[in-house]
This record gives C-alpha cells, sequence and structure tokens, in this order.
C-alpha cells in the first residue's frame, strides 16, 4: 500500500508539472494603448503589476495580469505641461478614476488551440470595479506572445467625451475604442 502512494504520488506530481504555469516578465512585458479622437489621437504605456499565463499542450489553459493603472504615461505630447495635464486626466475620474482603482485586471476563461501561431482568446477585462467579457486573438511568438484587444470605454463607465453618454459634442467626441497593444515575456 506504501509503494501504491508513492507511486501515485509521484506520478501525480509529475502530471501537474505539465501544466507549464509561467510568471509574466513585468519588466519586459509591455501594454502600449492608443485613443483616438476627432482630428488626433493620444497614446502611451500601462504597466503590468503582476500576472501569469498557464500553457499545456500547445493550448493556453488559464492566466490573469494585473494592470497597474496609476503607471499609465503619454508618450506623444512633447511638452512636459500638457503631458502631465493629459495623465493627470486620464487618472481622474472623467476616466479611469484610478485614486479608486489603481488596478484593471484580465483574466482569460478559454482559449483555442494554437494554430499556425495563433490562437482566439476569450477573457474578462475588469476596468473601474466594472467586468466585460473581451474576446481577442494571440500570436505566439519564439520569445513570447502578443495581442491586440479593442476596448469599448463605455461599458466601463468611462464617459469622458463619448456621444454614447452625452449630445452635442462636435468636435469634442472621443471615440469609444481604445485599443491596448500587449507583448507579454515569460520569465
Amino acid at each position: 500500500m506504501k509503494a501504491l502512494t508513492v507511486f501515485f504520488t509521484i506520478f501525480l506530481s509529475n502530471f501537474t508539472i505539465s501544466a507549464q504555469a509561467q510568471n509574466i516578465n513585468t519588466e519586459t512585458s509591455t501594454i502600449h494603448w492608443l485613443g483616438k479622437k476627432i482630428g488626433g489621437q493620444h497614446e502611451g504605456f500601462i504597466g503590468i503589476k503582476t500576472g501569469q499565463l498557464d500553457v499545456e499542450n500547445e493550448k493556453i489553459t488559464s492566466g490573469s495580469f494585473i494592470i497597474n493603472m496609476t503607471s499609465i504615461t503619454n508618450t506623444d505630447l512633447t511638452d512636459e505641461g500638457y503631458n502631465q495635464k493629459l495623465v493627470g486626466h486620464l487618472n481622474s475620474d472623467d476616466f479611469f478614476g484610478v485614486e479608486k482603482h489603481p488596478n484593471a485586471k484580465l483574466e482569460i476563461k478559454k482559449a483555442t488551440s494554437f494554430s499556425n501561431g495563433k490562437a482566439s482568446v476569450n477573457a474578462n477585462l475588469t476596468i473601474k470595479g466594472k467586468t466585460e467579457s473581451v474576446l481577442f486573438d494571440v500570436l505566439k511568438t519564439d520569445r513570447g506572445y502578443t495581442a491586440k484587444i479593442d476596448v469599448d470605454r463605455s461599458k466601463f463607465d468611462v464617459r469622458y467625451g463619448s456621444d454614447s453618454f452625452f449630445d452635442n459634442l462636435g468636435d469634442n467626441v472621443i471615440d469609444d475604442i481604445f485599443t491596448l497593444d500587449i507583448t507579454l515575456f515569460l520569465k
């Protein structure tokens, strides 16, 4: 009986190792954001606080990461005053309410197997305490994974300049869809 218990313990420990859970390298991974408005756009980066990705048999089985909303930057405005004004506005309750919601989260629910380096992913995205399902493709590279996620900010109560909430904005309309280009490297 003792030998059988040892056998199953070794068997099960070998089985769980094959899941290949890996931590995300938060120092080299990036999230580039892009928001558009009539007559222009703004862009920058947001840091990843923590995260992991579980891959088994060429399929993402689960994963999640915490996005550090307090780290949002702008890269297109070279005037320091305008740059800080925009970042401050993005941090305010008009946009992401970072003081109350310092983190956002992406949690993978299911994914297809990789085919020609590409998989479809269904995940839950939480911003400002609101969770919505998002669908996107993940590309596997020799060094990591990339994804482009189009996010409808109106679903997360990010209202400023949105014609989904306000009439007569004219040229002050900001697109409801913003894009996150994510590059993940694993440790």
